[in-house]
């Protein structure tokens, strides 16, 4: 339980002020209802004493006193005999039921909403955390674990933080019960906890270890199952072509049977004590029942025995919310805990603030000193004392085989990895932390698969600028110059066509061009293609590439390519080798050498 405790307090160190604030009313109010149901409890005692012996009471001095100024006050006598105090009782103390379950229902609905709030600042909290982060850290995630973080997982942490305000609420309800309880018949008190205490600790001893390795195995299968969707559906033609169906299915179900079966075990776990609580508090009260009845002075046993079955019929849920409580906040534990790890994670805002002290031009050229990269974690060396120069304008090719570093070294280019030694230049201004953000500003990157939303092909051209404020001219000047115009305007919905998930609706060379022209729109002055004609039959990438280079006067472009042919008009090409070194070669050369694809 300690591990659980300060998981909770590492979520609740994450809430912002204000939720702090709602948490501490939310406390006022949990104390308000539990004062209102002791109340309500403690009138049974003297409303079932009237209803058994109503002379007893009506002649009492506390009573006729109380009859008097009643009478004094509105000038009249209103109670002249015992069975006339019955009524008003009764209505007083249905009163007092009904305040109270009021009060429970808005307990009930504050705390609900309460929940409803964190659990959305949790869940934003956890994937900005995650998505303003360094591009190497991203390079090194599976992003089926994130995605199950970011829903599921953080709907368990949700559920524990929930959990712990319901455990936390019935143990304010329990005590103000007990002192109660314990004031009008302190020797049944004590024997009726003691052995609701001793069970439900029992039970808790016994299914701790099957809690916890419930936790394990939800955390865990959980990410299979969303990593088995992500993969069937995401590879949806070769699952069909090789009719692959029964293989991503069993992998589905062997990672979501076993989650449901862990989740299943728990909730019978939380839920099935509650049935051998109700059976033990009613024998515990028959007994005591018995022998209270055979005591010399019984003559108020009745009121006594009707205090404690309503205080245990109250009781024994409570008993139950906080021992339910319990084991979800230890179900949840391994999950929380993932939960709150990435919520540990610092948010780098150099991503999203840019700082115009800081920012950088982009007019002469980019210069590489003495580049050097291995990944963190890595003794090998990726790029080994790179020196280069490429001037605005111009079109430089990157080839290379496969891991020979074409791709980092671009990235480096883009400042999307800081090099482990030596530095990236821009225009004189050494590109670091504080100005990374403003030269991204400048880059727009075309990969191999572009990446299109569900949405209008102008919300993909003008990817990520709100739909009011998309600047319809610019659009349509975009998609000219990346030769997509025709074909666009050739749609029956023209701009507002819908593209499908990934742009399943356009062709590769589509897809292409519509990257292109999100470039264009960006304005900017940098134009990167990783292999972005790769996939393309030699007509297309010829339409491709002539809209590209006849971009130059506008942007600088780095083309990353596996086809030399892909390099034919470019300025200069780059050859990456196996020692890791940069060399300057020409287009005749490399044909001669017949070393790459044409």
């Amino acid at each position: 339980m300690k591990d659980s405790i300060e998981i909770l307090l590492g979520l609740w160190g994450h809430l912002s002020r204000r939720r702090h604030k709602q948490a501490y009313l939310l406390l006022i109010l949990m104390i308000i209802a539990t004062l209102v149901e002791i109340i309500s409890i403690s009138a049974i005692l003297p409303f079932l004493g009237i209803l058994v012996d109503p002379e007893k009471v009506f002649y009492h001095p506390a009573a006729q006193y109380f009859i008097r100024k009643v009478a004094d006050m509105f000038d009249v006598v209103v109670f002249t005999s015992p069975d006339q105090i019955i009524l008003p009782i009764v209505i007083i103390f249905i009163a007092a039921i009904i305040i109270s379950n009021l009060i429970r229902v808005l307990l009930l609905y504050v705390s609900n909403k309460y929940i409803l709030s964190i659990g959305a600042d949790i869940s934003n909290d956890v994937y900005q955390r995650t998505l303003y982060q360094d591009y190497e850290v991203h390079l090194t995630r599976n992003s089926s674990q994130i995605i199950n973080a970011v829903t599921n997982k953080s709907n368990m942490a949700i559920a524990a933080i929930h959990s712990a305000l319901i455990f936390l609420n019935s143990l304010i309800f329990l005590m103000g019960v007990v002192v109660a309880l314990l004031l009008i018949e302190p020797k049944v008190t004590v024997i009726l906890f003691t052995s609701f205490g001793l069970f439900y600790w029992w039970v808790a001893k016994s299914t701790k270890s099957k809690i916890q390795n419930n936790s394990r195995i939800i955390a865990e299968k959980s990410t299979l199952v969303v990593k088995s969707l992500q993969e069937g559906l995401g590879g949806i033609r070769d699952v069909i072509i090789d009719n692959s169906y029964d293989f991503y299915c069993n992998i589905f179900r062997k990672s979501d049977f076993p989650v449901r079966q862990a989740t299943w075990s728990n909730i019978f776990i939380a839920q099935m004590p509650r049935y051998f609580v109700e059976a033990i508090g009613m024998i515990v009260l028959v007994i005591l029942a018995y022998f209270m009845i055979h005591q010399e002075n019984s003559n108020g046993v009745i009121p006594i025995l009707g205090v404690l079955a309503l205080s245990a019929q109250k009781i024994l849920p409570a008993l139950q919310q906080m021992y339910s409580a319990y084991s979800s906040i230890n179900g949840a534990k391994k999950s929380s805990q993932e939960v709150l790890n990435l919520l540990n994670q610092k948010i780098l805002r150099r991503y999203k603030n840019a700082d115009s002290s800081n920012s950088v031009s982009f007019n002469q050229e980019i210069r590489l000193n003495k580049i050097q990269f291995e990944y963190t974690g890595s003794s090998l060396s990726i790029l080994k004392s790179i020196d280069l120069k490429i001037h605005k304008g111009s079109c430089v090719g990157f080839i290379g085989a496969s891991g020979s570093g074409k791709s980092t070294l671009v990235d480096i280019i883009m400042g999307l990895l800081l090099p482990t030694d030596g530095n990236l230049v821009v225009d004189n201004n050494v590109i670091n932390d504080k100005n990374r953000n403003s030269w991204y500003s400048q880059i727009a990157h075309v990969p191999q698969t572009i990446f299109l939303s569900d949405a209008t092909i102008k919300e993909n051209i003008a990817f990520g600028i709100p739909k009011d404020m998309i600047d319809q001219n610019r659009v349509v000047e975009s998609a000219r110059k990346a030769q997509i115009i025709e074909m666009i305007e050739g749609l029956d919905q023209g701009y507002e066509t819908i593209v499908g998930e990934q742009g399943v609706k356009l062709s590769g060379g589509q897809r292409q061009r519509l990257g292109i022209a999100r470039a264009l729109y960006k304005g900017a002055k940098l134009l990167v293609l990783d292999e972005a004609t790769s996939a393309l039959d030699n007509e297309t990438e010829r339409r491709v590439m002539n809209a590209i280079y006849n971009l130059k006067e506008e942007m600088t472009v780095l083309i990353i390519a596996h086809r030399l042919s892909t390099l034919k008009n470019c300025d200069r090409i780059l050859e990456l080798n196996n020692k890791n070194r940069v060399i300057e070669r020409s287009y005749k050369e490399m044909i001669k050498e017949k070393q790459y694809e044409q």
